[in-house]
């Protein structure tokens, strides 16, 4: 004997006001639907899908494979800093060929400690007089600095001298303009054109911009479908493998994985019959697999967190961490591109508008950049990878001739400034197996006049700011002995794929490597 059940199913709601309901939202408005719904499936592990066959699903769909390029970092001064001359040398032909002494004046050097005295003259792991037989150009020579510049000051003391004995660089002589984020001057797109790519993301930026810094990009370059993800701290970090609570229930991100692809499974034979085209079904299905593949291989947010390696604590401890931002999201960024989870990272740094009528302002910020620069050098060392590193500011300062005498000015010459006519840029390359080797070029590409300005005249990146962004892309590409490629990686580059172009622009030589 069954007992009736006549209460009255709850109905939805009608509204005389409204029409009958033909979309979702008016479905779920009204009640008719609900908003989520269990499915019920077979047993999870006649579900399990091998391991093989979820990372080859995860390449195919573009969650990063195996990064084969050479990571890399932008450090971008926003406001205008001084790279050239009071930092890194430059001449009229190679770092050390003379410019005139108002020259050296404009670009903040007394008269009586310019780079004519070697005792001035410093590499990054030695001053010239320490070895009067190496010399800028040399198989065993770096990048020339002055040797009291506050940048190679702050780099020495996070780089160890094994490191910087590994390290190259290059100084880029092009103008740019003034205290202004509208200069393409970040080549991090053309980086990713020519093969870098992470685990994770393929750029990261710690500014929410195009550029994921300050400066903004060559558009002849942009690609919508790499925009620099931002991640400027740990925790920023930690968010890109967010995995909800599903691992920590399961406790294993194995069998989390398992259950992923279980709802993919089963998703996607929903998928089969919706009225879209493959390209559509593919893009939903692939959405699903990268999921499962995020689960399976980065369940664990602690493997990203660059406060948990020791790699990077000892380079950068806790403390600073939490207390000096430069450090801090240097710090993150070279975690994420030396383990490959990015291919590609910019750092951010703000206030190199430093002209406030004093030198230790610019001191004190030129040096804590060093800093960044020197730690994910050491970083990197430390990890046994190599790292290119491109600096870059918008425009620069230049002095009126007048010293400051206090503790931190150290008798140097004031930035008056703005002065666009004195920028360059700087790209170090560090390989672990050795000191990368330089091209004919040298350590210098373009050159500076007896006045201490930029040389526009006959240079092709002297004061066109895209075209230096190209250069950039172009050395990247010598590094991977892979310039042949130029043309197919960089189709919007002014510069051309001519030999007689290239060669004059190209300062480094292909890494061992990279035969």
């Amino acid at each position: 004997m069954s007992k009736r059940n006549d209460r009255k199913k709850p109905e939805p709601y009608r509204y005389p006001d409204h029409p009958r309901p033909v979309t979702r939202r008016q479905f779920l408005a009204q009640g008719f639907i609900s908003g989520a719904a269990w499915i019920a499936g077979p047993s999870l592990l006649g579900l399990f899908k091998s391991q093989e066959a979820r990372a080859q699903a995860a390449i195919d769909c573009g969650l990063g494979g195996p990064n084969s390029r050479l990571p890399f970092m932008v450090f971008d001064l926003g406001g205008g800093a001084s790279i050239a001359g009071s930092n890194v040398l430059v001449g009229t032909n190679t770092q050390l060929d003379p410019l005139s002494a108002e020259g050296y004046v404009k670009m903040g050097l007394p008269t009586d400690r310019t780079p004519a005295d070697p005792a001035f003259v410093a590499d990054l792991s030695q001053t010239i007089t320490d070895d009067p037989l190496i010399l800028p150009g040399d198989p065993g020579f770096g990048l020339a600095f002055h040797s009291e510049s506050a940048l190679l000051r702050g780099i020495r003391m996070r780089a160890s001298e094994t490191t910087l004995q590994r390290t190259s660089g290059c100084v880029f002589c092009a103008r740019s303009d003034n205290d202004t984020g509208n200069n393409p001057h970040n080549p991090i797109y053309g980086i990713a054109s020519a093969g870098a790519d992470g685990a994770l993301l393929t750029l990261a930026g710690t500014e929410a911009s195009d550029s994921g810094g300050r400066s903004t990009i060559p558009m002849s370059m942009f690609d919508p479908t790499v925009r620099p993800t931002r991640v400027a701290s740990p925790n920023e970090a930690r968010g890109l493998i967010d995995t909800g609570k599903l691992v920590e229930l399961l406790d294993d991100p194995a069998d989390a994985a398992a259950v992923m692809a279980a709802a993919e499974a089963i998703s996607g034979s929903k998928t089969a019959r919706i009225p879209e085209t493959d390209l559509v079904k593919s893009l939903i299905d692939c959405a699903y697999e990268e999921t499962t593949d995020l689960v399976a291989n980065f369940g664990n947010p602690d493997i990203i967190d660059p406060t948990l390696d020791l790699d990077v604590t000892g380079v950068i401890s806790a403390g600073e961490f939490g207390s000096v931002g430069e450090l801090r999201r240097a710090g993150t960024v070279a975690k994420l591109v030396l383990d490959d989870f990015a291919g590609a990272g910019t750092v951010e740094f703000g206030g190199y508008d430093y002209h406030d009528g004093t030198r230790a302002t610019g001191e004190r910020k030129d040096e804590i950049a060093g800093q960044a620069i020197g730690a994910a050098l050491e970083i990197a060392a430390r990890k046994n990878r190599p790292l290119v590193i491109y600096l870059l500011s918008d425009g620069s300062v230049a002095s009126d001739g007048q010293a400051d005498n206090s503790v931190d000015g150290d008798g140097k010459l004031v930035w008056r400034g703005d002065n666009s006519s004195t920028a360059s840029t700087m790209m170090l390359v560090f390989d672990p197996d050795g000191r990368p080797g330089l091209t004919t070029t040298g350590n210098q590409v373009g050159r500076f006049r007896l006045s201490g300005s930029v040389e526009t005249d006959n240079s092709l990146i002297g004061d066109n700011v895209t075209a230096l962004s190209y250069a950039v892309v172009l050395n990247y590409l010598a590094l991977h002995n892979d310039v042949g490629s130029m043309g197919t990686v960089a189709p919007g580059s002014p510069l051309g794929t001519s030999p007689a172009v290239l060669d004059p622009l190209t300062a480094f030589a292909p890494l061992p490597r990279f035969p």
